[in-house]
């Protein structure tokens, strides 16, 4: 895909190449700064880094009526085709929903979310700004509405086959692929994508980058 890619490389040849798959829609916007620490920390580790648009997200020209999950996951693909060397996918929240068909040497995967469960999301969004404004919708009318035009949820417009695939789509089976949450068990930090303003996490961008250094080590990668 023609989008913007931001890399980030290290100082001599790259151990690997994470390829960043950020969260999708309006959390994508809060979690970015937090996954550019985390790539800065990566290359300082020895990895090359890369967090590329996606068609109709960010400074993409692509209306984001144009594009289902379908259009994300080869434009994630054509992507990691054009990468030299090993690349380990590392996907946040929604990202999990399309990177399945990236030929990656491994997988990582924070907090992985269900795409019935983001769309329940802006769906609620939609009927609370609705109903401040003085009108009635609810989840079951906007799923009507989205069988034959588009709806705009959260200020996404999305396509009746993003809505439809949304509605169905779970994360894939790769692998080696690590899974892991927030918390003791999992990275440090707070849930980024439910704040209501883009924000950063030094200490949790620098646990993401030790966390998928080391699954790379475990995975034979570098």
């Amino acid at each position: 895909m023609s989008e913007h890619r931001l890399r980030i490389d290290p100082a001599g040849t790259p151990r690997a190449t994470i390829l960043i798959v950020p969260p999708l829609f309006e959390e994508a916007n809060r979690t970015r700064r937090t996954l550019v620490l985390a790539m800065r920390a990566l290359a300082a580790d020895g990895f090359a880094a890369m967090l590329p648009d996606l068609p109709g997200q960010n400074e993409s020209l692509v209306p984001l009526e144009q594009v289902d999950l379908a259009r994300w996951q080869d434009a994630l693909a054509e992507v990691a085709a054009g990468i030299d060397g090993p690349t380990l996918v590392a996907s946040v929240r929604g990202g999990v929903l399309i990177d399945h068909q990236v030929k990656a040497a491994a997988w990582w995967r924070l907090a992985p979310a269900g795409g019935a469960s983001l769309l329940r999301t802006l769906m609620r969004a939609r009927v609370s700004a609705d109903r401040e404004a003085g009108l009635t919708s609810s989840l079951e009318s906007l799923q009507e509405e989205a069988k034959t035009r588009p709806l705009l949820v959260a200020g996404n417009r999305l396509s009746p086959e993003m809505v439809a695939q949304l509605g169905t789509s779970e994360a894939q089976a790769v692998e080696p692929l690590r899974n892991i949450g927030l918390g003791a068990d999992g990275i440090a930090g707070t849930p980024l994508w439910l704040r209501a303003e883009p924000g950063e996490d030094a200490a949790m961008a620098a646990a993401i980058a030790a966390d998928i250094s080391a699954w790379s080590t475990t995975c034979g990668i570098s």
